[in-house]
């Protein structure tokens, strides 16, 4: 039986706020620019800025747009912004999300509506997406029982048209390019999908909700890139989140149509509930208007000025990273992104990227590990501007290099082992099997935080360790 109880008196505030912050000491230090994702965050005061802009509409709520009129001020022209930011016309329309997962659970839910009322048959629906397509996509297709169809990537990492074209048929309701994709931050052939959506007659959604508040930054500011928006005939929707590269306050994204025609599939509309007409343009019900109001006041307390510098300062800090990490013989970058976002492997046997990693880990870095290929990730932005970061990553990365080579027997232990196993174990559904317990586990009764202790990264890898080995047999046997 857990020891936690619902408190009998209240506590103290400046005793209990004191405590909290206490909570933070075992968190990512992304204040100090040692994470690489997760957290986007303007430099100076905006953050300051952001949270009086939140309070201020701390308890509204944007359940109900008849009620709130100045949240739906807000809703509406972030909306605008947005298309004018990505190219839409005095046609096209959108609404704000909780962000990029709810924006994009929302497209696949509107496109297999809107399947639904032109092919009237009992064939389950299908989506193609890129193999580096986001895992919301995944989501998605589980939700709303999609048939998700894998198109594989070409050697630059982005996804392969010639397969897609023949991946399509009489079901696919939906196709999916990323601008850029999470993993390795590239760019897929938007045009290219664009023209065969068209050809076939199917809907073609751009995730950009990485890059929906820096592209076009980094476009103004004289990089060629290929064109992926509304510009592009043949781009149904778009999804960009503005808490990343919009730095706007956590829970917010936009979710843009080329017109009503498509988003009214999107709506939800329950005429006889007791409690009266229900109507809801999203999947929440409450929508927290401090998150409306802090995304409205973020784009226009930077407004264009603002954020190309700070895209120049992050474009630069950028180029400066992969430079080192270009420069070290045992890594290579995957591809060749044009974004603030990128990944790298070790071209060398002896360098077990999961053990650099660690080794990063315990010079307090937040590293984000990938799989197929065994990468690391990083996405750069205005924190990492500070002084000396970028270097002492670099520094602290050659030095990892250099210890693993030393230390081979590291690939075998702690989380390199578990994430070694993870991409390389045959059967996929023993490692899924094994998440699920370890998910079970963390949010249990007896869970007292979501923390995952050495101790049981070593237990993960052991139940991982003979996952593999049981499939390997398997396999073999076969």
């Amino acid at each position: 039986m857990s020891e936690i109880k619902f408190p009998l008196k209240g506590r103290d505030r400046d005793e209990l706020l004191k405590e909290m912050d206490g909570f933070r000491k075992n968190d990512p230090a992304w204040r100090e620019g040692k994470a690489w994702s997760l957290v986007y965050r303007a430099s100076g005061d905006h953050n300051d800025f952001l949270k009086k802009a939140h309070g201020l509409y701390f308890s509204e709520n944007g359940l109900n747009p008849m009620a709130f009129k100045s949240l739906k001020k807000f809703e509406h022209e972030t909306v605008r912004m947005s298309l004018d930011l990505l190219n839409g016309d005095s046609n096209s329309v959108g609404v704000m999300t909780s962000g990029g997962t709810e924006s994009l659970l929302l497209a696949v839910k509107t496109y297999r509506d809107l399947f639904r009322t032109k092919k009237k048959r009992s064939k389950q629906p299908e989506m193609i997406i890129p193999r580096s397509a986001h895992v919301a996509f995944h989501k998605a297709a589980h939700y709303f029982d999609i048939k998700l169809i894998f198109a594989p990537l070409d050697d630059q990492y982005r996804v392969d048209i010639k397969k897609v074209k023949k991946l399509i048929n009489k079901n696919t309701m939906l196709l999916v390019g990323s601008a850029p994709s999470y993993p390795f931050g590239a760019i897929d052939p938007i045009e290219d999908l664009a023209k065969l959506a068209l050809k076939q007659d199917i809907p073609l959604h751009v995730d950009a909700c990485l890059g929906g508040f820096i592209l076009p930054f980094i476009e103004k500011l004289g990089t060629e890139l290929p064109t992926w928006d509304f510009r592009v005939p043949g781009v149904s929707s778009i999804s960009a989140d503005v808490h990343k590269y919009g730095y706007a306050a956590k829970g917010a994204s936009v979710i843009l149509y080329r017109s009503m025609k498509t988003m009214k599939h999107q709506f939800f509309v329950q005429e006889s509930w007791p409690g009266g007409i229900f109507a809801s343009p999203g999947i929440l019900g409450t929508r927290p208007g401090g998150n409306i109001a802090a995304a409205w006041a973020a784009l226009n307390v930077i407004g264009e000025e603002g954020y190309l510098e700070y895209t120049k300062s992050v474009m630069a800090n950028t180029n400066k990273m992969k430079e080192g990490v270009q420069a070290m013989p045992e890594l290579e970058i995957l591809g060749s992104p044009l974004t603030s976002v990128f990944a790298y492997k070790s071209v060398d046997s002896s360098v077990n990227v999961f053990a650099v990693a660690d080794f990063m880990e315990e010079r307090n870095w937040f590293i984000d590990r990938q799989q197929h290929p065994e990468c690391l990730h990083a996405m750069v932005n205005p924190l990492h501007e500070e002084e000396g970061i970028i270097d002492k990553y670099l520094t602290d990365l050659r030095e990892a290099i250099d210890w693993v080579k030393q230390n081979q027997n590291k690939a075998f232990e702690g989380s390199a082992a578990m994430y070694g196993m993870v991409a390389n174990v045959p059967l996929k559904g023993m490692i899924k099997k094994q998440v699920l317990g370890m998910m079970e586990e963390m949010y249990g009764p007896e869970s007292k935080d979501m923390s995952f202790s050495a101790e049981k990264k070593a237990d993960l890898s052991e139940k991982l360790g003979k996952a593999y080995l049981k499939a390997k047999k398997i396999i073999t046997s076969k």
